[in-house]
């Protein structure tokens, strides 16, 4: 498999650290609100790396954390006087909800940044030994004129002026010199000063915690969205190259931006997209669908004009799967599989494995519509159904709840009942009654259809 690794700006062949393994680290959201598109693309994209990855024999161990102690959330406690706590258990789980409708596989570990400060302490006494950190009045800082391959990372330019997230405070040794503890009386004991964690602290503790590493690296693979490159990214390496003389990362992947009309998604621009409401519109699945179109490292612009679209894509899925119901999966079809994990293999291109998988349905539906009765050919949709529903996470649902999104409680309980008082009205033989049912369920926009297993609907 060849992945982008951003450092060095090209394609690398994956060679893990140790052979048949594959160690992931994801930075994940900072909890004091909803998760956004750009939450749901990074989130999807290295989903899509990690299913890859096991789809290729690789043993994966995969840490996406919660940064659920930081300014921005100190602020929304000021705001809503609500504890740190019952704000950022609140999101994690709202977090949780969005992640699973989008069907992201949940992580081998979630460590959350308040369970891990024991670790954060441990690490900045360790460059505070090695006078590589130093005290202000108001923190800890890293010294940045201690590490040679400062900005390596990122490819930045020493004269950082006009970038932004850079803490600020003029006694700092170098302008590009960050916080890594932040005092404050409110919060933990160390022995340089009662405080809290910076932000890039965080990580290559967690890092350091959860991953064994080698005398080399810590992980395989940092992953993160593309903003995070520089200051977050960048600083985390440095503090490791320093503490302990290795890379934190053999791999940096990132995934890109989000746009909303052709431009930056960005709270400061209120166009932030939040995930729950596209899933208000759309089904968790057809959100992913649309999501993996573009390539991970491309700008994703949303519009809901391609979301449509792209749930018609999916949709044919789903009616290939109502075609060959109730058939035992045989052998998967190894060309389709090959075409697939090439593609993937290459990158990530998801763009070409679904074309792949567009192909694959159109063939199926000749077949079927040749011979519908071919049971070799259904078995062997069946099991690449199945592997699409392993490698791409979609195609997980009944094939007629799919089609069912967006009808309430009320009107499935509605429809319940006249589904049930047809039933009778057939055994009554009252074929009149039956079909005036099915005429008003069509009125209604409900499609019916009735099965070996019962009488099954979806919208129109």
């Amino acid at each position: 498999m060849q992945i982008y690794d951003s450092v060095k700006k090209e394609k690398l062949n994956f060679n893990p650290i140790r052979d048949g393994e594959a160690n992931i680290y994801l930075c994940g959201p900072t909890v004091y609100d909803d998760a956004h598109l750009g939450h749901a693309k990074s989130a999807v994209s290295f989903d899509m790396l990690r299913r890859t990855l096991i789809a290729l024999g690789y043993k994966v161990k995969f840490v996406r954390n919660y940064t659920d102690i930081d300014d921005k959330i100190l602020k929304k406690m000021s705001e809503s006087g609500e504890s740190l706590e019952s704000i950022t258990d609140f999101y994690i789980k709202r977090y949780k909800s969005d992640m699973k409708a989008l069907n992201v596989l949940e992580p081998d570990i979630s460590p959350k940044a308040t369970e891990c400060v024991d670790e954060m302490i441990k690490y900045i006494q360790n460059l505070l030994d090695k006078d590589i950190a130093y005290k202000l009045d108001d923190g800890i800082y890293f010294d940045t004129s201690k590490d040679e391959q400062y900005l390596c990372i990122s490819g930045k330019s020493a004269d950082l002026e006009t970038i932004a997230r850079i803490d600020i405070n003029d006694k700092k040794r170098d302008k590009k010199d960050f916080v890594l503890w932040k005092f404050d009386d409110k919060f933990y004991d160390s022995a340089f000063g009662k405080g809290r964690p910076g932000w890039h602290s965080e990580c290559v503790a967690m890092i350091k915690k959860y991953f064994d590493g080698d005398e080399n690296f810590n992980i395989d693979i940092h992953a993160g969205g593309v903003d995070l490159l520089f200051p977050h990214h960048e600083n985390e390496a440095a503090q490791c190259r320093c503490a302990e003389h290795k890379a934190l990362a053999k791999y940096w992947i990132h995934n890109g931006f989000i746009q909303i009309n052709g431009e930056k998604m960005s709270k400061s621009l209120q166009n932030s997209f939040f995930v729950k409401d596209a899933l208000l519109l759309y089904p968790g699945e057809a959100l992913r669908f649309y999501l993996l179109t573009s390539h991970y490292r491309a700008n994703f612009n949303y519009s809901e004009f391609d979301l449509e679209a792209s749930k018609k894509r999916l949709d044919k899925l789903y009616r290939l799967k109502k075609r060959v119901l109730g058939v035992s999966k045989t052998s998967l079809n190894l060309e389709f599989k090959k075409e697939v994990l090439d593609a993937l293999s290459d990158d990530l291109n998801t763009s070409k494995a679904l074309a792949t998988l567009d192909e694959f349905i159109r063939l199926s539906n000749e077949k079927l519509d040749v011979n519908p009765k071919d049971k070799a050919a259904k078995g062997e949709i069946v099991a690449n159904i199945a592997f699409i529903n392993d490698v791409f996470g979609i195609g997980l649902q009944d094939s007629f709840e799919y089609f069912q999104f967006g009808i309430s409680d009320e009107q499935r309980e509605q429809i319940t009942a006249m589904i049930a008082e047809r039933k009778e009205a057939k055994k009554e033989r009252n074929f009149v009654k039956c079909d005036a049912i099915r005429d008003e369920l069509n009125q209604m926009g409900i499609n019916i259809m009735d099965t070996p297993d019962g009488t099954m609907w979806e919208r129109a």
